[in-house]
């Protein structure tokens, strides 16, 4: 069906053709107005049976496309929607709007994305190629009067595409004797090991599965295309043995990351089979007790604590009926006695929460500001303030961030920048509700009432040297979680879940820790032993000099 004429009508218009039709006093401009409409609506029961529309994309059919965004704020830093004392174009609710002083300092343009130099492939087999009839110290072969010296090497690229498991067949030959019929079959050569299936094969299924998504019915069928058919289940006994190889590294990350300065937190949907079909037999036994539901817990979350330890990040994942605080709990139960404080940041769930006279709670300023950018199709010029007065904020940050300050030089560099921004805006939203500008219950109201009510933890980042600002950290970290999710949807049981959990948090450090995973897969494979006997010397980050022969 194609998109109907827009039908346009305000209350009034619209009761006083309702009246009419209750009279029975139609005219025939409402009867065409009769057709307009239902034509309409049966257009869009049509387009939200047959497609899959946002709200925003409904909104936007309904009422119209989304209005233009608010200016940006003037050069004295004051948003728009009105001037600091209010005028008489303002309106009620956005009357004493705080003025800024600062000014977003100027960002530099984005990079461009173009092709890659060749110093980007250090995974790259280099092979030496030489002059077949030149040599260092000949006679030039052009002029004949000098003689020929070495520059750098020029660089020539190719890139080759494999399957993710490839197979070689080797045909052993054998011999039987003639008179007592013994017979001698030749050796594998040394190179092929003495497993059919390598350290890096192994840890290629490990990265496929668990960093890039893949089920493992998916990764079956792929090597079937390729012509070399592994089995689901073979896929994940071999899984496994790497998870049980890193499992000590693992366990070290932990102990690291317990000492941690700086934690993000935060948690996503999971799912276990066998969990699930554990809240299904509760749920029957409540059932026939009588209860309308179990009192036992039936949630199930992937949970990311993201810890930056000095210069290093420990990304950590755990999944099952844990959530976020009770993960961060366990963690912090590692901490040395006499270690300080460490700065948590999370959003304001109570899920997240711990023993919080144990750290420095943090919130995020992101989370907060997003409350209001959702709101400005209803409540365009308030929303403005509140965003527009952040957006200077978020710069003044990224600006920290550039400039490479230390902790105590971007606390004072927020204090001065940030401060009085804040301190004018936290005037202007408690104003709101103190003069009864706005609905307590409305969605805007409730806006407002979450940032004051958090207040002190969303604006740490003045008071605490080193608080983060937003937990943007956390998040990207979970869509690999995600991403796990949508592609497989669940684990079968506990036992897999733990074991995605510890390949998920080694191979997510080492992403952040620039190391290869792939070769250090390898590696802690190789070396099950010592990585077994000192975990801590094999760790993402120093696992090389480990593997460097004393």
């Amino acid at each position: 069906m194609k998109q109907p004429e827009d039908v346009r009508l305000s209350r009034e218009e619209g009761e006083a053709l309702i009246e009419r039709i209750e009279r029975n006093t139609l005219s025939a401009e409402d009867r065409q107005l009769l057709v307009k409409v239902l034509t309409f609506y049966f257009w869009l029961l049509f387009a939200l049976r047959e497609a899959k529309l946002s709200l925003k994309r409904i909104k936007a059919l309904v009422f119209g496309e989304k209005p233009k965004p608010p200016k940006p704020p003037s050069a004295d830093g004051t948003p728009s929607g009105g001037s600091a004392g209010g005028g008489e174009t303002q309106s009620s609710s956005s009357q004493g709007v705080p003025p800024s002083t600062a000014t977003s300092p100027e960002k530099k343009p984005l990079l461009g994305h173009g092709r890659h130099g060749a110093e980007v492939y250090r995974a790259a087999q280099r092979v030496a190629c030489r002059h077949e009839e030149l040599a260092v110290g000949e006679r030039c072969p052009a002029c004949g009067r000098g003689t020929l010296y070495r520059l750098p090497p020029g660089v020539e690229m190719r890139l080759d595409g494999n399957a993710l498991l490839s197979a070689v067949r080797y045909e052993l030959e054998k011999l039987r004797c003639s008179a007592c019929g013994q017979i001698f079959t030749a050796s594998v050569p040394a190179a092929a090991g003495p497993e059919k299936y390598t350290p890096r094969a192994r840890a290629v299924l490990a990265l496929a599965r668990y960093y890039l998504g893949l089920p493992w019915y998916r990764l079956e069928g792929f090597q079937v295309v390729v012509g070399v058919p592994v089995p689901d289940a073979t896929q994940w006994d071999q899984v496994e043995l790497v998870g049980d190889c890193t499992h000590p590294v693992f366990l070290q990350l932990q102990k690291e990351a317990a000492q941690g300065e700086v934690i993000f937190q935060d948690d996503t949907l999971g799912r276990v089979l066998a969990l699930i079909e554990e809240n299904q037999q509760a749920r029957a036994q409540a059932r026939a007790q009588g209860k309308t539901k179990t009192d036992a817990r039936t949630g199930m979350q992937t949970t990311a604590l993201i810890v930056q330890v000095g210069e290093r990040r420990i990304c950590l994942y755990y999944t099952g009926r844990r959530h976020a605080g009770e993960n961060l709990a366990a963690l912090l139960m590692r901490r040395e006695p006499g270690r300080g404080k460490p700065l948590v940041m999370s959003d304001a769930l109570t899920s997240n929460n711990v023993k919080e006279e144990e750290l420095i709670r943090c919130h995020c300023l992101a989370y907060g500001r997003r409350k209001f950018s959702e709101l400005d199709e209803a409540f365009p010029v308030e929303s403005a303030v509140v965003v527009n007065a952040l957006t200077l904020v978020f710069d003044h940050d990224e600006h920290a961030r550039a400039k490479q300050m230390t902790r105590q030089e971007r606390l004072a560099y927020h204090q001065r920048k940030s401060g009085p921004i804040l301190k004018k805006l936290k005037r202007w939203l408690e104003r709101q509700t103190a003069e009864r500008l706005v609905e307590p219950n409305s969605s805007l109201g409730k806006a407002i009432a979450y940032m004051v009510d958090h207040w002190p933890t969303l604006t740490r980042f003045l008071t605490e040297p080193g608080a983060p600002i937003e937990n943007n950290v956390a998040e990207r970290a979970l869509k690999l979680a995600i991403r796990q999710r949508k592609n497989s949807l669940f684990y079968a049981t506990e036992h897999s879940a733990y074991i995605a959990s510890v390949l998920t948090s080694v191979i997510a450090t080492c992403v952040q820790a620039g190391v290869n995973a792939l070769d250090y897969l390898v590696a802690v494979q190789e070396h099950r032993q010592e990585v077994v006997a000192n975990p801590n010397a094999w760790l993402p980050w120093n696992y090389e000099a480990a593997l460097v022969p004393s």
